[in-house]
């Protein structure tokens, strides 16, 4: 029995099969390269049809697509997001978020451009272009490089190869009307192909106004992004040379937790490689890639009303990342040993300025550098009944930064922080250990599976360099300000997690239970032990920014542990009754506090009654109330709430399809615990408050593929 598990929109996510035919595979199988007991994922586009094996009828289920993939993300079971704007949310899995997620795209992983993640890597992937979402079932494998807890990958649609020698055509469409926030998404892929080559060609424009809510008007919330980008590929008998390049670019788009909204976001993407097999039962795979982030930010463009001259900020940040990996696979699929290595060359540049006075500009960032070399050894195999996955690596990072300039107009406060950065070691570096080990028992029907693991995480450049006290948190987005720490010691986690897969005719239900016991948890802390009295340098500038209770970046000890299961009900060919439910606890076990922005006990519950042509159905999401909060990052309570949606597909036949639907139906009144607290003084959001979910409105998407 294959262990992969499909988590499709038509299934769980809600999300349409996009260019599919509605009768898709119950229990389609994905082009993995390895085994997916481990891997959660979710499709969002379909392949060409003769690609997907299929066995059973599904009925495809559909939201509005939003802008922001890491709201798909966040539908699997123990997901959610940090809304801190319409393109820069952030998934949080099983209570972790952030950095401690491995984010990728089209499997290449890079460096956010923003100090506050205004960028995370999912920012990189219009909704209307990703094909596929996986997800690692709790712990990332070894073989995807290190992270603390799981990691996501993105994958864009592309040309497939053929079976016949002549070129042919592919195409896929897909475009959206939203009336919430008077959005439009189009985007699409244009490709030739054959056995042997595939070139194609994509490109997505999306752009959205202000979203509305029961009490009125989210101002700074509209977004406007484009991207284009060409990939091709070439086989052979031993396999596939490829190579792609994308640019994205957004354009204004309002961030309304953060002090800064973006002005712009172009970014360039390439790599290119190898992969396949160079001898029986040897397989090879070599990446090489570079992402160039160049980003501006500023209260003057979007923010209403914009900073008086004195205050006013513009942000430029560079971020240019360089991986390299490669693998040997010795073995079958279900029985190898691989052996890779991995190497990630990070430089950044940040400098705050004054537009309104070109005296005033502080390298907040200068010339930072992060380098990282690892290697891993993995085993895939069994023993009798069980089988397992069992991994190790080792990575050492290297940190330096350089010498910040500041101009003239810069008071003395800041000054006499840069002067003792400069006088300060900065440099660090790390060796890190991470292992993994899986098992399973593969059965007809009951797959039970175990993961044990440890799990590091080196300190972000921005945790140990941040020398001026700003509110860049990597997105916490919680109004403190933080400052660095060149002592912090990396992260390790020792992971628990059981559970098992039940399937047969009528029910798929996959339940976990994880604990994650984190030493060195890095978490903002107050400055020093008189919190409140400004008696340092340090409080004394962050008292001029507004806050004289600045936080510090400290190893601490925490804990999270929870359960999330995700389920299929089949009572009847024509309905279908689907859900996913997630619990998780995050504490502090140095202090009694809890961890910040730890998501809510939710239930997501769909029905969908479909036939041949026609699917009809509703969704409720429920979150119950959130108590359980950081004293040290201030957090206030959530409230819980409960949301309606119904949507509806018709499919012409098995290449166009038209989708319709309604979100928050009874126009519920909700701010999501996640959300970030709104720094926009010209919105009907009154200020510090959580941004508050979209009110009732419609959507209508055509999908088409030739």
């Amino acid at each position: 029995m294959k262990l992969t598990r499909l988590i499709r929109a038509s299934l769980l996510a809600g999300y349409p099969l996009v260019a599919a035919s509605p009768a898709l595979a119950e229990h389609a199988t994905t082009p993995q390269s390895r085994e997916d007991a481990l891997t959660d994922t979710i499709i969002v586009t379909a392949r060409r049809s003769n690609s997907i094996a299929s066995d059973a009828v599904a009925a495809p289920r559909q939201i509005a697509l939003p802008a922001d993939a890491a709201a798909i993300a966040a539908r699997v079971a123990g997901g959610d997001i940090f809304g801190n704007g319409a393109l820069s949310g952030q998934l949080s899995y099983r209570g972790l978020a952030g950095e401690r997620v491995l984010g990728r795209v089209n499997g290449q992983r890079f460096a956010s451009g923003g100090p506050n993640a205004m960028d995370p890597p999912l920012h990189y992937a219009p909704s209307v272009l990703v094909e596929r979402i996986d997800i690692a079932r709790g712990v990332a494998p070894v073989a995807e490089g290190p992270s603390l807890g799981g990691a996501i990958n993105a994958q864009l649609v592309q040309a497939q190869f053929t079976d016949g020698e002549a070129l042919a055509p592919q195409a896929r469409m897909a475009s959206q009307y939203r009336s919430v926030d008077d959005s439009y998404a189009v985007g699409g892929l244009a490709a030739l192909a054959n056995d042997s080559w595939r070139i194609g060609l994509i490109a997505s424009r999306e752009q959205g106004e202000d979203y509305r809510f029961p009490g009125g008007t989210a101002v700074g919330t509209s977004f406007e992004r484009n991207l284009y980008g060409v990939h091709a590929g070439y086989r052979t008998a031993s396999g596939e040379l490829f190579v792609e390049y994308r640019r994205s670019e957004t354009d204004p788009s309002g961030n309304p937790p953060f002090a800064l909204d973006m002005v712009f976001f172009n970014t360039d993407f390439v790599q290119g490689g190898f992969r396949g097999q160079v001898a029986e039962d040897v397989g090879l795979t070599v990446r090489l890639g570079h992402v160039a982030v160049r980003h501006l930010m500023d209260n003057q463009t979007l923010r209403q009303p914009a900073a008086p001259p004195m205050q006013a900020r513009a942000t430029f940040a560079d971020a240019d990342t360089m991986t390299a990996e490669a693998a040997l696979r010795f073995g079958q699929s279900r029985s190898h040993i691989e052996l890779g290595a991995d190497a990630e060359i990070t430089d950044r540049f940040v400098t705050i300025t004054n537009p309104a006075n070109p005296a005033f500009f502080i390298d907040s960032q200068p010339d930072i550098r992060a380098e990282r070399f690892g290697a891993y050894l993995q085993w895939r195999g069994g023993l009798g009944a069980v089988q397992f996955e069992i991994g190790g690596r080792i990575d050492r990072t290297e940190q330096t930064a350089g010498v910040p300039q500041l101009g003239n107009a810069v008071p003395m406060g800041p000054r006499g922080l840069a002067a003792a950065f400069i006088a300060s070691g900065r440099n660090a570096s790390d060796t890190t250990f991470d292992g993994v080990a899986r098992l399973w028992i593969g059965g007809e029907a009951l797959t039970p599976r175990l993961t044990l693991a440890r799990k590091t995480r080196v300190p972000s450049v921005l945790e140990r360099f941040a020398w001026l006290p700003t509110e860049a948190s990597f997105g916490l987005a919680d109004g403190n300000i933080y400052v660095g720490n060149q002592a912090l010691e990396p992260e390790v986690a020792w992971i628990a997690e059981a559970g098992f897969d039940l399937e047969n005719d009528w029910l798929t239900l996959r339940p976990t239970v994880y604990y994650r016991r984190v030493d060195g948890f890095i978490q903002g802390t107050p400055f020093d032990d008189t919190p409140g009295i400004v008696n340092s340098p340090v409080e004394m500038v962050a008292s001029m920014g507004g806050d004289p209770t600045p936080l510090r970046f400290r190893n601490t000890d925490a804990e999270l542990y929870g359960a999330d299961l995700d389920f299929v009900v089949r009572p009847v060919r024509q309905i279908e009754l689907a859900g996913t439910a997630s619990v998780v606890r995050g504490q502090r076990r140095d202090i009694a506090d809890d961890l910040y922005r730890i998501p809510p006990a939710n239930l997501r519950l769909s029905a969908t009654w479909a036939t041949d042509r026609l699917a009809l159905g509703a969704e409720l999401f429920a979150a119950a109330d959130q108590n359980r909060v950081s004293q040290t990052n201030s957090e206030l309570p959530g409230d819980g709430y409960a949301t309606i949606g119904l949507f509806a597909r018709l499919s012409f036949d098995e290449r166009l399809a038209f989708e319709a639907g309604v979100e928050n139906l009874l126009d519920e009144d909700y701010a999501p615990h996640l959300a970030g607290r709104s720094r926009v003084g010209a919105s009907d959001v009154p200020l510090l408050e959580r941004l508050p979910g979209p009110g009732r409105g419609i959507w209508a998407r055509l999908t088409a593929q030739f």
